[in-house]
């Protein structure tokens, strides 16, 4: 307004899982703000890669949409781990991203096998799945992510916010593969089911 630039915080809750739409804001925060500008759901999904120099060592502080391959290719070598006394940086806690359903991470191979304990439970489960089949019996909320990281990157909030909102006991997440295009998924999944 007034020809003036405009700065802002990120527009989430700490700990919550991340908005990545105008109308996640909107459900996050309310009245609590009085505008909200919608450009669209988020290009990435998940938050930016935090890299930290500590003299000409170059440290992750926190995997994001910037993959670790596009950073040594700009630095020419990988970055490291940060040690056990780096500065905290946002998202580090150990319990972040997370849907207030309890949510675990299962192996493909396993939540068959999870599906039917929870069952004889008599709990309602939602699923983010990326590779394991729907069973036929299975009669709750079922997400199909997307098979590539980039995809499942961007549609990951969206998907924990839809399946939070079921009327769920527990929220299954097929764990994602341990590769190198998955570090940053891995990293908020780890966290929004840490407990």
């Amino acid at each position: 307004r007034g020809g003036h630039g405009m700065a802002a915080p990120s527009a989430n809750r700490y700990g919550h899982v991340s908005p990545t739409t105008a109308a996640h804001v909107a459900d996050d925060l309310g009245e609590r703000v009085a505008l909200i500008l919608d450009g669209g759901p988020c290009d990435v999904g998940i938050e930016s890669t935090i890299v930290a120099f500590d003299g000409e060592r170059a440290l992750l502080m926190r995997p994001g949409g910037l993959g670790v391959d596009a950073i040594a290719h700009v630095l020419g070598r990988a970055p490291g781990s940060p040690s056990q006394g780096a500065p905290r940086t946002s998202g580090s806690h150990a319990s972040h991203y997370a849907p207030q359903t309890a949510a675990f991470l299962v192996d493909a191979h396993a939540l068959a096998a999870e599906l039917a304990r929870l069952a004889d439970r008599d709990e309602d489960v939602a699923v983010l799945a990326r590779t394991a089949p729907r069973p036929a019996e299975f009669e709750g909320r079922w997400i199909d992510a997307p098979r590539d990281a980039e995809a499942y990157a961007r549609d990951l909030y969206a998907n924990l916010r839809a399946l939070d909102a079921s009327p769920s006991d527990a929220i299954l997440i097929e764990a994602p593969p341990d590769e190198a295009a998955w570090l940053a998924v891995r990293d908020r999944l780890a966290r929004a089911t840490h407990r």
